[in-house]
C-alpha cells in the first residue's frame, strides 16, 4: 500500500521556499566557505538538526553544478530539435514496451492518482533515460552551491534546507549522488519535492527514489497534488497541460512530455 513519507520537523513549507535568505550570495567560489556557517545558522533556525548542519558544513562548492546551470542550451531549441536531441522516438518506443510489460503497475497508479501511464513514462524517459543515468554529482554540495549562488538563491535555499532535513531523517546521506541541480532518483525530484510528495510505491515501508516503483508513484502523486483531473486531456490547451507545466518551467519540455505521453498512451 502506498504511504506518505514521514515528514519530521518540517517547519519550512514549499510555499515559503521563496523567502529571502540573510546569508550573502556569491557569483563564484570565493565567498562560499564564509557563507556556510551563516547559512547553517539559518538552517538550524528553520528546524534542521545536527546531522543536517554537519552535512552543510562539510559541503564544497560544485563547479559542475554552476557549469550545468549556466549551460542549459537545449531549452532554447525549437520543439522539433529539442525532441530530436532528447531522443523522443526512443523514449516512445521503449515507453510503449514498458507500459505493456508492467500494465498492472501503471493501471494501479492511474486508479490511485488519476494520471495515465504515458505521462509518467514520458517523464521517466526524459529525466533519466528510464533510470540509466541518475546523476554524477554530490547532492548536498550541489543544492548548497545553488543556494549560495546569486542567480536563484531564493528558490534553492528552501530546497537546500529540505535536503538537510532529508539527511537528518536518513533519506539521503552526505554521499548521495544525483543530478547537477541536486535532483535525486528516477524522475529527478528536488529535495523539497521529496519531502512534500514522495511516497512508498513498493510497500516496503520506506521511500527511496532510486527505487523505480517509489519514484514513479511519487511522480504520479506530485501531478495529482498539483491538480491533475482524472480522465481529462493533457495535450497543450487541454485541462491537464497546466499540471504538466508544474513539472518543468521550459515550454519545449512541457510540450515534449505531452506529445510523447500521448503517443505512449495511444
Amino acid at each position: 500500500m502506498l504511504t506518505k513519507i514521514s515528514i519530521v520537523s518540517l517547519s519550512l513549507s514549499l510555499a515559503a521556499f521563496g523567502a529571502v535568505q540573510a546569508a550573502p550570495c556569491g557569483n563564484d567560489s570565493s565567498g562560499y566557505e564564509a557563507w556556510k556557517p551563516v547559512a547553517a545558522a539559518e538552517a538550524k533556525a528553520a528546524g534542521v538538526g545536527k546531522r543536517g548542519i554537519e552535512a552543510l558544513l562539510g559541503t564544497s562548492y560544485s563547479t559542475q553544478t554552476i557549469k550545468a546551470d549556466r549551460g542549459q542550451k537545449s531549452f532554447k531549441y525549437s520543439l522539433e530539435k529539442f525532441m530530436e536531441v532528447r531522443g523522443a522516438e526512443a523514449i516512445v518506443s521503449q515507453g510503449r514496451k514498458r507500459k505493456a510489460k508492467s500494465a498492472d503497475f501503471y493501471a494501479g497508479l492511474e486508479a490511485r492518482y488519476g494520471v495515465p501511464a504515458g505521462v509518467i513514462i514520458a517523464i521517466h524517459g526524459m529525466e533519466t533515460g528510464f533510470g540509466n543515468f541518475m546523476g554524477d554529482t554530490n547532492v548536498v554540495s550541489a543544492i548548497a552551491t545553488l543556494s549560495y549562488d546569486c542567480r536563484r538563491s531564493e528558490f534553492f535555499t528552501g530546497h537546500m534546507q529540505a535536503a538537510l532535513k532529508l539527511v537528518d531523517q536518513g533519506v539521503i546521506t552526505t554521499q548521495t549522488i544525483g543530478a547537477r541541480h541536486g535532483e535525486v532518483g528516477h524522475t529527478q525530484f528536488l529535495p523539497g519535492n521529496v519531502l512534500a510528495y514522495a511516497v512508498d510505491g513498493n510497500g516496503d515501508g520506506a521511500v527511496d527514489l532510486a527505487n523505480q516503483a517509489d519514484a514513479l508513484a511519487s511522480t504520479a502523486n506530485f501531478l495529482a497534488q498539483k491538480g491533475w483531473q482524472p480522465g481529462k486531456g493533457y495535450q497543450e490547451g487541454e485541462p491537464n497541460f497546466a499540471v504538466i507545466k508544474q513539472w518543468n518551467a521550459a515550454t519545449v519540455y512541457q510540450q515534449a512530455i505531452a506529445i510523447m505521453g500521448g503517443r505512449i498512451d495511444g
